[in-house]
């Protein structure tokens, strides 16, 4: 019934199988992947016709996380996972973006890629499991895939790279990186680093590469068994009619992309266009003619050779500037007068409003994933609204590419946040962009330190990024800084780093054609460092180092901790002491299960007196000291007091006053404030309190001599 093939091989300590023929076999491709005791299905379906009026491939991979995977029910009302996670988003993006430039060039059939997790050992991601069966199943699909490609996380533990470390090894490592690639290059690259050497982030690259090529031959060998027959077929030469094109508007374009401006340059772009449609699209007068989505093809690729071209020749950009200079920069910070910290921060015709929030313990989000639910304290969230490129659209809830560019960017500053230890508060960092030509996501890494620096966040160090760009024909290469909307679109390759004087923080890298090599990267890592630190000069000139404390209308945070077992007197049967904590004193009272306590507020005093009556509520009294207390009953044989939270003790009538007391009632009274001292505990436990030692006026010890 089943024809299955296999292929197994041992890859970084731990077996990887390749498996198909048994799991979804109408799919165009599926293949099984098991690595330790994590195991996807991965699956390919690609319409047999090309999709009409289409000018782009149009590709949709879905990675997807079930709950069952690791044993788990959904938690909410429904009981069924909904809307995808970020986890969810962030993986697709990252299968997608090394296997779409492998696609035959001119290839427009609907095409999806499905992953769906269908168990996780909570040892090894399913990320890099997903990206090597997805490679499989295109591989042995027979679509025009010009694979297959490997894929490795790369950590680095005591200074030595680790290849595919565990879940519990990423969170002892400086570094977690992804790279996939075919065998001869590398085509992707994602990373989150601890303020590594531009050298150590490109040797981390080179070790996954290497590690990797195993698995590219295994797909090889499962393909030869079990791969289909290759779809037929052939990408449309229309030489001829980028010929035709070039003729007609080449002058008109050469002039519009010496054009600075985006939006003077965008106005003569599209009037060279629209007279070619008038002489080359289809009508009915015209009938010979391209139809709209030959031309539009054609029309871009004239557009990739005027622009790629002059820049190999004549190592000028399209707003005239040098291969490794950068656009002027404005930065400020302050911009908001009632926000807790905020910047504005201006790259040539990008810009980006960074607004920094701090927030207590209520305001951690709580992420629940299959290797279970923890708190994030650190938020980043990227807006982009049309305007920022002057068009108009529905406004939608946030998209991959808002996720994927704020994941980018809250990788690149997690790595200077201050410990909660050292700086108790939740942080929302939002980022809206306002105008947009080139790398907003490194923007709003540079308006994002800003921000928080202005909010008085104590980030270890300042943190710049910057965007680079290739163009790469047989003519030669150049590697470009701080590109332009248009130079990413019609580049090669869009390499984003990020980091602080110090080092790298995050690294991305997306390349649109058949991978690069190591001396490409190596000159890009290196031109990017020298863009980033004069990109740190720029931002220096606002603010050079965080405020020394958070602003007037951010909330004031204590902590405090106290033995775990005294937790429930805080909080009180059902929350009937903490609450009355809060509503008495007016802050806000945040209490973990190690017995941290943190007290917020915008008033010190509310701070003030929420701690103290916590204090009094775990805190043991000392003997020998001298407390303030309120007299609660009075008896025959003296008077108790309740001095030291809702500790209350005995002063004998032998202990109210140096000479003899007839009655309790001739020294005190219910309610009077009186200063005592704890002289220690009778045979049963029993608190035995003085007020004849203690001076009643100053609450000062009454010496011997004074006594007598």
């Amino acid at each position: 019934m089943f024809d299955i093939k296999t292929e197994t091989i041992e890859w970084a300590g731990r077996e990887l199988t390749l498996e198909t023929g048994r799991m979804a076999r109408q799919a165009t491709g599926a293949v099984v992947a098991t690595y330790g005791d994590t195991k996807v299905l991965a699956t390919v379906v690609a319409e047999p016709k090309a999709k009409e009026g289409f000018d782009f491939f149009p590709l949709t991979v879905n990675y997807i996380e079930k709950t069952y995977a690791a044993g788990k029910i959904p938690g909410g009302y429904f009981k069924r996972e909904g809307r995808p996670t970020e986890k969810e988003t962030l993986t697709s993006r990252l299968i997608d973006r090394p296997i779409r430039p492998l696609f035959a060039k001119g290839f427009k059939n609907d095409t999806q890629v499905m992953i769906h997790v269908l168990s996780h050992d909570l040892e090894n991601d399913p990320d890099i499991v997903s990206l090597v069966a997805a490679s499989a199943a295109l591989t042995i699909s027979g679509v025009p895939f010009m694979g297959p490609i490997g894929a490795a996380r790369v950590g680095v533990i005591d200074g030595e790279y680790v290849i595919n470390p565990s879940v519990d090894e990423l969170e002892d490592s400086d570094l977690d990186l992804v790279v996939a690639g075919t065998g001869d290059a590398v085509m992707m690259v994602e990373s989150e680093a601890k303020e590594l050497s531009e050298e150590k982030m490109l040797g981390a690259v080179m070790a996954g590469h290497e590690s990797f090529q195993p698995v590219i031959d295994a797909i090889i060998n499962l393909a030869e068994k079990a791969a289909k027959e290759p779809w037929d077929f052939q990408p449309e030469d229309r030489s001829e009619q980028k010929a035709q094109l070039s003729k007609l508007v080449e002058k008109e374009l050469r002039d519009a992309y010496k054009l600075s401006d985006k939006t003077e340059r965008r106005a003569a772009i599209d009037a060279a266009k629209e007279k070619a449609v008038e002489k080359l699209v289809a009508t009915e007068e015209n009938p010979d003619g391209m139809t709209s989505q030959v031309f539009n093809d054609v029309f871009k690729s004239v557009e990739a050779s005027i622009v790629r071209g002059d820049i190999i020749k004549t190592k000028k950009r399209i707003d005239g500037r040098a291969l490794d200079e950068v656009r002027p920069i404005m930065a400020e910070v302050a911009t908001l007068p009632r926000a807790h910290g905020s910047s504005l921060f201006t790259r040539g015709e990008t810009q980006a409003l960074c607004v920094a929030t701090l927030g207590t313990g209520e305001d951690e989000q709580y992420v629940d994933s299959l290797t279970g639910t923890y708190k994030e304290t650190f938020m980043l969230h990227y807006n982009f609204p049309p305007f920022s490129v002057g068009e108009t659209s529905f406004r939608l809830a946030p998209g991959r590419r808002e996720i994927g560019h704020g994941k980018l960017a809250w990788r690149a500053l997690k790595a200077v946040m201050p410990d909660a230890e050292e700086f108790p508060y939740t942080i929302r960092l939002v980022s809206e962009i306002l105008e947009s030509n080139g790398s907003s996501s490194m923007a709003t890494v540079c308006g994002g330190a800003l921000a928080m620096m202005d909010a008085g966040v104590p980030i270890k160090r300042p943190v710049s990024g910057i965007a680079m760009g290739l163009i790469k024909d047989e003519d030669g290469v150049a590697v470009l800084s701080d590109i332009l909307g248009d130079e990413d679109h019609l580049g090669d390759m869009d390499f984003k780093v990020a980091g602080t004087s110090e080092g790298v923080t995050s690294l991305q890298m997306d390349i649109k054609i058949a991978g690069i090599t190591r001396d490409i990267m190596e000159t890009a890592l290196e031109q990017a460092k020298g863009g980033r630190l004069h990109i740190l000069g720029e931002m220096n000139k606002a603010l050079t180092e965080s405020r020394g404390s958070v602003g007037e209308y951010a909330p004031q945070i204590e902590t405090l901790t106290i033995p775990t077992d005294k937790i429930r007197d805080v909080i009180g049967t059902g929350g009937k002491v903490i609450r009355e904590i809060v509503e008495t004193t007016g802050a806000k009272v945040d209490v973990n299960d190690d017995g941290v306590i943190k007290v917020a507020s915008s008033d010190k005093a509310s701070i003030e007196q929420a701690v103290n009556w916590i204090k009094g509520l775990t805190a043991e009294p000392e003997e020998g000291e001298i407390y303030k207390g309120k007299v609660v009953k009075v008896m025959d044989f003296g008077a108790f007091v309740n001095f030291f939270g809702p500790k209350d003790g005995l002063v004998h009538v032998s202990q109210m006053k140096q000479e003899r007391v007839g009655h309790p009632s001739d020294v005190v009274a219910e309610g009077d404030e009186v200063y005592v001292k704890l002289l220690g505990f009778d045979d049963r436990g029993k608190v035995r309190l003085s007020m004849k030692v203690v001076d009643q006026e100053s609450g000062e010890e009454i010496s011997e001599d004074n006594a007598e």
